[in-house]
């Protein structure tokens, strides 16, 4: 049977051990059908084959994200992004041509602020964002999406201004005149303001509530909402992504992405959890979770996973920390927020892992990543231990004691490196005043976690971040020296590449579908401009996908 599509003349990391490297392969229904090299592959084309050039660019499978907020990060690419803005007067110059071009918007929203907008020691409150704008609402996200800054037509249009209850871990924090001051911790306190945008909060239910829409989503409203979800496909799709692990859910996302693939319009592979919040009783879980898991089982969309918060964010200071945060965050004994108590928590786990679920933690300060993995550690030895691959997210601060664990009991560490400090993307001196010097050692510490034995995965958590691959992957091999303190934790490229698409793979129990270049594998493959291996790691970002393919089908090709 000749091939449907031929992709010769490149330089392929496979991560097949019996045939590391080759220089083409052939695809036909879906399927990769044989690996080689020119000779043989070109061989098998037919009048119809496609062929497709790499020129000599690196071909290997295709990059799976392993954690994102996909209905978040696709409507975000349409709002205002305050990356690299600082100060009041930048910022006004930045909004109000934005309000102007938007009038019809409820809400002026903007995204990616950074918590030192206005400077060191200075935090946002709704009176500066009253200075640039009083008569509408307008609001703004910090990078992290753990803090939400409002002005007082927005907190007002919301009923927030008064303050109000919220989950636990969240907060409206309250100015010195009775009245909240702006600053919003965490989406139990954020989620009304997001009600305001132009899709109605929709896109972040799946993050704030893990429910779906109430009132349900007309179909005028659905129809919106697949389109925006369509387009932040496409733009994963442009970095040679073929997969995404989502790590918010809800029934409603599972349904749009059913219909996306029924449509034809479905262009990565979307794995989406059930999200358990720390408010929600353990029986939400049992009686919820195996039935939206059952009904969501195709090839593509598919529930597997439960999602859970065990803290916030070290910049906002409420990642849980085993002492209290040095400096002014920690004068009062700060340690942070608990979003689940640990007695709730561990039994979420443990009845999770008897459902036979995956189970997704984010955790990032010490405290939080010990709690997760005792929690985890329960759950096996409450039921039967199995290879579940739980995994942790962001670890963004170990206790060195801790560090063995993860491997001990098969946790796997799903870590973020353009998050960190020496990634280029955040400003580098900006974490490291929260930490004590002496949790520097365990601080982004991937090579480290990578030397225990512990499996590593690779992801942005877009819209954090980019969904840039090549951004991340530079983060990784080519991190910034941030001195004294700070250990040397670059990742061979090799690793990193696994860690993004083998490993990605294997950690959703499809390593035997797709994640490698080998005869019978799914046809989930990138094809990039340059050989990375040519490339020094500092200029690794010249690289970019010219063509991704996801099941047999291009869903990207570069324009020349």
């Amino acid at each position: 049977m000749a091939a449907d599509i031929i992709i010769h003349n490149g330089t392929l990391i496979t991560f097949d051990d019996s045939q590391p490297n080759a220089q083409a392969l052939a695809i036909a229904d879906g399927k990769i059908t044989a690996v080689g090299s020119d000779a043989d592959i070109t061989a098998l084309a037919g009048p119809d084959t496609r062929m497709i050039d790499a020129k000599g660019g690196t071909v290997l499978p295709g990059f799976i994200d392993s954690h994102v907020h996909l209905f978040g990060g696709s409507v975000e690419l349409d709002c205002l992004s305050l990356y690299g803005v600082q100060g009041l007067d930048a910022m006004r110059d930045a909004i109000l041509p934005y309000a102007k071009a938007n009038p019809d918007d409820d809400l002026v929203f903007c995204v990616m602020a950074d918590y030192g907008i206005l400077g060191t020691g200075k935090t946002l409150t709704r009176h500066d964002l009253d200075s640039i704008l009083a008569e509408r609402p307008l609001a703004m996200f910090a990078p992290d999406h753990h803090t939400v800054w409002a002005n007082t037509a927005a907190l007002e249009a919301t009923g927030l201004l008064q303050g109000g209850e919220v989950d636990a871990g969240s907060e409206i924090v309250m100015g010195d005149d009775g009245l909240a001051n702006g600053e919003l911790l965490e989406p139990g306190a954020y989620g009304p303001i997001l009600g305001l945008t132009r899709h109605g909060g929709r896109e972040m239910l799946g993050l704030t509530t893990g429910k779906d829409p109430v009132p349900p989503a007309t179909p005028k409203q659905r129809a919106m909402d697949k389109d925006v979800i369509v387009g932040g496909l496409a733009h994963c799709a442009a970095q040679g992504i073929t997969g995404l692990h989502l790590m918010d859910g809800n029934r409603y996302q599972l349904e749009l992405l059913s219909e996306l693939e029924a449509e034809g319009r479905l262009l990565c592979r979307c794995l989406v959890p059930f999200h358990m919040k720390g408010t929600d009783p353990v029986a939400r879980m049992t009686e919820e979770a195996p039935k939206l898991r059952d009904d969501f089982q195709g090839d593509k969309v598919r529930c597997g996973h439960v999602k859970m918060f065990i803290d916030g964010v070290i910049e906002s200071g409420t990642a849980l920390m085993l002492r209290p945060y040095p400096g002014e965050m920690g004068a009062d004994g700060n340690t942070g927020d608990e979003v689940f108590t640990q007695d709730h928590f561990v039994a979420c786990c443990k009845e999770a892992h008897r459902l036979g679920f995956q189970i997704a933690v984010h955790a990032i300060g010490d405290a939080g990543v010990r709690r997760t993995i005792d929690a985890l550690e329960a759950a096996q030895e409450a039921n039967c231990r199995r290879d579940a691959r739980h995994r942790i997210e962001h670890i963004e601060v170990i206790h060195l004691d801790d560090l063995p664990r993860l491997a001990e009991l098969g946790i796997v560490a799903s870590l973020q490196p353009g998050h960190a400090p020496r990634g280029h993307i955040f400003p580098p001196a900006a974490v490291g005043k929260y930490l004590h010097p002496d949790q520097l050692e365990g601080a982004y510490a991937w090579q480290s976690i990578r030397e225990s034995g512990a499996r590593v995965v690779f992801s942005t958590d877009w819209p954090v971040i980019p969904v840039d691959v090549m951004s991340s992957l530079k983060a990784a091999i080519a991190p910034l020296d941030l001195g004294a303190g700070w250990p040397d934790q670059t990742q061979s490229l090799h690793d990193t590449l696994a860690s993004y698409t083998r490993d990605n793979a294997w950690v959703e129990f499809k390593e035997d579908s797709f994640g490698k270049l080998r005869e019978g594998m799914a046809a989930d493959i990138a094809v990039l401009s340059h050989d990375l291996t040519g490339l020094a790691p500092e200029a690794i970002t010249e690289a970019a996908a010219v063509v991704t393919i996801m099941d047999g089908t291009i869903t990207y090709q570069r324009e020349d």
